[in-house]
């Protein structure tokens, strides 16, 4: 099995700015937590020169090539050429892969594929295919020239789909043996601090790797091991879990979970309860982290975005002498918006943000990054006072992960001091 790889990514939209590309960091957690060390990310244009000379600069380099975009039908797609004329290898017509485009066209297009979809079928001679039942890409994967090449879809959905479904089992049974992973997500502690905390269980060995990764505003951990079994691998993982559980206290709050959002979803199905939310500063990102988890309707109700005070008065029931007295941004009326809006919607529990994202403070002398998170529950209302640092964008994303966490602390015997 390849030890060392090279991510590449195609297309000239990643080197104008045009597109983002999630695809390296994905791919780069799933080869990591598969054991294999990834050396390089390289990103070039749709020239088909330039596109050969990486294929062969990596190839000196790595053992495990994997290439993501210039698979589609037009002229500018250029991966396949250019990887096999890099690696020697023919191209060659694959009829169950023009099989798979053309029903993939009738049943979700419900018109006959285009005749320039065609090129889609043609892959390299003696590939393995990737089958992609969410696009009209094939991937495959090859050996040539010394080194392993996986060409895999551009569209982020696709890639994900292909690596998940077809290159991981493609790795395990290059290596003879199968990968088992474990992602692990934190929220209240930087990656210094999970460091500190886990510093001599972290690895990343042939077959076990523990390994923190910092996003926005939380810690994921990927463990992983290799094993001939997936019994065997869980059985490596076990003790591992067990430890970093215990270490990690209530900052760990879940195990193999999206995010804060599905971690709560998960907990309120679990016992039958319904939630809603009202929304200043955040602007109605709970709701859409919430409702982004399959099955969200099972628990989340309906939110309100209350971004001025005649909302918060008029739709929340905010009292006008509150507003007055305490200001929008304020312990008091994000209390007064988590009680209205579960009365509203006829949740059981109701949380609320308030607070000033920027790039002004408000008139009352409260600072940007100034915000207040509320839980409405039976046994009352729990308020957490924030003052958080950044551009609005963190601020906002850090006051949504905040009433989550409150939300998950109450739903597990969590509450800290003060909340």
């Amino acid at each position: 099995m390849p030890r060392t790889a090279e991510i590449i990514a195609v297309g000239s939209e990643l080197l104008t700015g045009g597109v983002t590309n999630t695809n390296a960091r994905f791919l780069s957690e799933l080869l990591t937590a598969a054991g294999v060390d990834v050396l390089y990310h390289t990103a070039v244009g749709d020239d088909e020169n330039r596109l050969e000379a990486a294929v062969t600069a990596a190839a000196r380099r790595a053992e495990l090539l994997v290439f993501t975009g210039g698979l589609g039908p037009t002229y500018d797609d250029m991966t396949k050429t250019a990887v096999c004329a890099a690696l020697d290898t023919p191209l060659v017509y694959h009829p169950e892969a023009e099989a798979d485009i053309r029903r993939y066209f009738d049943t979700v297009f419900h018109r006959e594929m285009p005749a320039c979809n065609l090129q889609q079928a043609y892959l390299p001679a003696g590939c393995t295919v990737f089958r992609n039942p969410v696009g009209t890409a094939p991937g495959c994967a090859f050996t040539a020239g010394g080194v392993t090449a996986v060409l895999l879809p551009g569209v982020p959905a696709e890639c994900r789909y292909l690596a998940e479904h077809c290159l991981l089992p493609y790795l395990e049974q290059l290596h003879g043996q199968v990968i088992r992973a474990h992602d692990l997500r934190i929220f209240g502690l930087t990656e210094p601090q999970v460091q500190e905390l886990l510093s001599d269980l972290l690895r990343q060995e042939a077959d076990l790797t523990l390994s923190p990764f910092a996003l926005p505003g939380e810690v994921s951990l990927h463990l992983s091991a290799r094993a001939d079994d997936g019994a065997a691998c869980e059985a490596r993982m076990t003790p591992v879990l067990a430890e970093v559980q215990h270490r990690l206290g209530g900052y760990l709050y879940g195990q193999d979970v999206s995010g804060l959002e599905e971690a709560v979803f998960r907990l309120c199905r679990g016992r039958h309860l319904t939630l809603s939310a009202a929304e200043s500063c955040t602007g109605g990102l709970i709701a859409k982290r919430l409702t982004d988890v399959p099955g969200a309707s099972q628990v989340f109700l309906g939110g309100v975005v209350s971004y001025t005070n005649g909302v918060k008065n008029h739709v929340l029931g905010v009292p006008a002498s509150l507003l007055e007295s305490y200001g929008a941004v304020s312990a008091t009326v994000a209390r007064a918006m988590a009680m209205g809006v579960r009365v509203l919607t006829g949740s059981d529990l109701a949380l609320s943000v308030t607070g000033l994202a920027g790039p002004d403070g408000d008139d009352r002398g409260n600072p940007v990054g100034t915000v207040f998170v509320a839980l409405s529950a039976p046994e009352g209302v729990f308020v957490r006072q924030l003052a958080l640092g950044g551009d609005r964008e963190r601020i906002r994303t850090l006051s949504a992960h905040h009433a989550l966490d409150l939300l998950r602390r109450y739903l597990t015997d969590q509450m800290t001091e003060g909340e």
